[in-house]
């Protein structure tokens, strides 16, 4: 099942986000109950190889592969496109141009301008330019005020079936701090706005959070939400077993050792 065939369910998507250039943090993740994961190109370390890789691994556990790429350029969609991704995340996309030239990015002609030339793909979908109008998804990130005062735009090009929130990024082009910014009036008041504008449109909000977070962009309309990533995850997980050997925490053991 791809992205799209969950939305068009009106199903909500829990994501798991992947920076290391790593199969095996690739496989981890798609072995999780969650409905996708994403290799990050844009602040992410792999490279294409390792990127094609993941790909192959997060479908070996049972998942599906998108993608942040770098930017909004043709060629680099693309290409991770034919490496395997079933959608991806462009980064800054602030005004209805910026969201066109990604649906003409993601599709083939009529709908778009993609090159064929599915290398990867090809072999897991033999109709693939078929499977492909109907499958991938063209997902932009909001996360400037400018792309706020072009919602309705960007929102209103056919084609784009999700937006992606970028909460850091949004946070300092609103003036504030990247991070810990719920409560603020400013940044809840641009959530609200961007959900309810996918709400009029029939785009599908998304958004990068934590764990902790998603209980709460859940309430806010959400439907695609990034619960953690594997860099977070280790960190977080090396850190609280260094302060259970030190005895700082009370916890039981685990048998899950070798």
């Amino acid at each position: 099942m791809s992205l799209r065939e969950h939305w068009r369910n009106g199903d909500e998507t829990l994501g798991l986000w992947v920076s290391a250039p790593s199969f095996v943090n690739a496989e981890i993740c798609a072995r999780q109950p969650v409905s996708y994961v994403c290799v990050d190109n844009q602040h992410g370390v792999a490279d294409y190889l390792v990127t094609a890789q993941m790909f192959q691994a997060i479908e070996l556990g049972g998942n599906i592969p998108i993608a942040r790429v770098p930017w909004n350029e043709p060629g680099i969609i693309g290409k991770i496109l034919d490496a395997g991704a079933y959608g991806v995340i462009v980064p800054m996309v602030n005004t209805r141009a910026e969201a066109e030239a990604v649906v003409r990015a993601v599709r083939y002609a009529p709908d778009g301008a993609r090159s064929w030339g599915p290398l990867m793909t090809s072999m897991r979908h033999p109709d693939y330019r078929r499977w492909a109008g109907e499958h991938v998804a063209a997902i932009p990130m909001i996360e400037t005020a400018e792309a706020i005062s072009n919602l309705d735009e960007i929102l209103s090009v056919p084609g784009v079936d999700a937006i992606y929130v970028g909460p850091a990024d949004l946070s300092i082009s609103l003036g504030l701090e990247a991070y810990g910014n719920d409560g603020n009036p400013v940044f809840d008041d641009a959530l609200a706005t961007i959900v309810a504008a996918c709400e009029r449109h029939g785009v599908v909000p998304g958004i990068h959070a934590t764990g902790a977070l998603t209980p709460l962009r859940r309430r806010q309309g959400f439907r695609m939400i990034t619960v953690t990533g594997d860099v977070l995850a280790m960190r977080q997980g090396v850190e609280a077993e260094l302060a259970a050997a030190a005895g700082d925490v009370d916890t039981d053991a685990s048998d899950d050792i070798y």
